[in-house]
């Protein structure tokens, strides 16, 4: 049975090489994300091509996802780290400002002492550290170390619960974005987006380089939970990025969190990532841990389009492990059900309500097979979101981008083809070319639903033909 849950690797270290690349996508990738983050400019652009040449050596249709870093805040470069003790007090300060205290470091967002009073809490390094704010001054804050660890340079701050008033791209994401523009990324995703006018931005200036690509909000902290209604229609895919999110909120909300954005996505028809920390213990052991191995299946039996591994594969010591953990994971749990969540999709239009039709018919009928026609993927997005029992479901699409874009998408196997003017020879060219690959046999029904254009006209259809 072909596996629906889709799978997304970052790479990195670990995995640049163009055989490892070649080894994932024949274990079972689908998507391959560039942190941004770390990336240097060289070396993404030639994962990216790696990507593309494997890809195309295989037939088959793999995106590329540039995340980019977003406006996060980072202490300064240290000398030395820090072995904080529980009672400490360090002085976070503006960059070209003296220190005051012998605990010192800079942040890189001069906003802050504005954003934030004193009883705040101060998280540095995803947790690792807590502080709380005892003294703010114009251009300096005070904290109280509450649990011991060691702060080194660059640690990531967590602000849970403050309305920061940070800028929705930064300079260096400008940069990055031109260059995923350059290299012709399919997905673009946007770090800490807090309201949908972020996302609104975001994709205004990659349109404004011409880029195709399809853009993805990640949701990390509290103002963008509050928001979420807004940023996932404003958005084509939401990734519930559970690191920054988990420390942001009481972490026993997060699991809570997880379902409520991801039946939400389910409602109102935008698809969902599932990202962090997923086999978090094999980026150093080459078994996951129970909890990890429930953890994954709870997310595929949520009926997520995708999860997620990051420092799994991009610097784990077993990335090809970790890829077929997944893979035997979420093929497990899809055998036994999901939890039904596209029966919740709010149908707002004629073109979804035709999707909700064909996905009865092809769940009606042994053995069917669903196909979409589409153009643009849109048909396609709508369909898959109402999360058809058929495991065989298949999109046709002229366009290579809309193949790769719909890679992403839970349970569809794409395929580029061309569509002729008439609707009944685009409708057998289908037949041959799945004939072809072994797909269908003489006599096996298949329920076909199209929104493209037939001789001038919309064609929003069902057809029910016999292969």
């Amino acid at each position: 049975m072909p596996r629906k849950t889709k799978l997304t690797v970052t790479l990195g270290p670990a995995t640049e090489s163009e055989e490892m690349i070649g080894k994932l996508i024949d274990l079972g990738v689908n998507v391959f994300r560039l942190n941004m983050s770390h990336a240097k400019h060289e070396w993404a652009s030639e994962m990216s091509k790696r990507i593309r040449r494997q890809s195309d050596q295989r037939g088959i249709h793999i995106p590329v996802l540039f995340d980019l870093t977003g406006p996060s805040i980072r202490t300064g470069t240290l000398d030395q780290p820090y072995d904080l003790k529980e009672g400490d007090i360090v002085e976070f300060r503006e960059e070209n400002t003296a220190p005051q205290l012998p605990i010192s470091t800079t942040v890189n967002y001069p906003g802050l002492m504005a954003d934030v009073k004193e009883g705040n809490t101060l998280v540095v390094d995803n947790g690792v550290l807590l502080m709380r704010i005892d003294k703010v001054e114009k251009d300096r804050v005070h904290c109280y170390v509450k649990t011991p660890g060691v702060m080194g340079s660059r640690r990531h701050i967590n602000l849970p619960g403050v309305r920061l008033n940070l800028p929705a791209l930064t300079e260096k994401d400008h940069k990055d974005l031109a260059l995923a523009v350059s290299c012709k990324a399919d997905y673009i995703a946007g770090s800490f987006v807090r309201d949908s006018s972020h996302v609104r931005e975001l994709r205004e200036a990659m349109e404004a380089l011409e880029g195709e690509a399809q853009i993805v909000a990640k949701i990390e902290d509290q103002e963008a939970v509050k928001n979420i209604d807004a940023i996932i229609h404003a958005a084509d895919v939401i990734m519930v990025a559970r690191g920054d999110l988990g420390v942001e909120v009481d972490f026993e909300e997060l699991p809570i969190l997880q379902r409520r954005i991801v039946k939400r996505c389910h409602e109102l028809g935008t698809r969902v990532i599932v990202a962090t920390q997923m086999l978090e213990s094999m980026i150093s052991n080459p078994t996951p841990t129970r909890a990890e191995v429930t953890d994954v299946s709870n997310a595929a039996y949520e009926e997520a389009d995708s999860l997620m591994l990051s420092g799994e594969t991009s610097v784990g010591r077993y990335p090809e492990r970790c890829v077929e953990a997944m893979v035997r994971i979420s093929s497990r749990i899809e055998r036994s059900g999901g939890l039904g969540y596209g029966q919740n999709v709010l149908l707002r239009d004629e073109r979804q309500k035709v999707a909700r039709a064909a996905v009865t018919l092809a769940d009606s009928l042994p053995d069917g097979r669903l196909v979409v026609l589409t153009r643009r993927g849109v048909l396609a997005n709508h369909v898959a979101l109402l999360r058809p029992k058929t495991a065989h479901f298949y999109a046709f699409t002229p366009k290579p981008v809309v193949c790769r874009q719909l890679s992403l998408t839970r349970g569809i196997t794409a395929f580029q083809i061309s569509f002729a003017v008439n609707i009944e020879e685009t409708i057998m060219a289908v037949t041959e070319h799945l004939k072809e690959l072994g797909l269908v046999r003489p006599g096996t029904p298949m329920v076909i639903v199209s929104d493209i254009l037939s001789n001038h006209f919309a064609a929003n259809s069902i057809l029910l033909h016999h292969a």
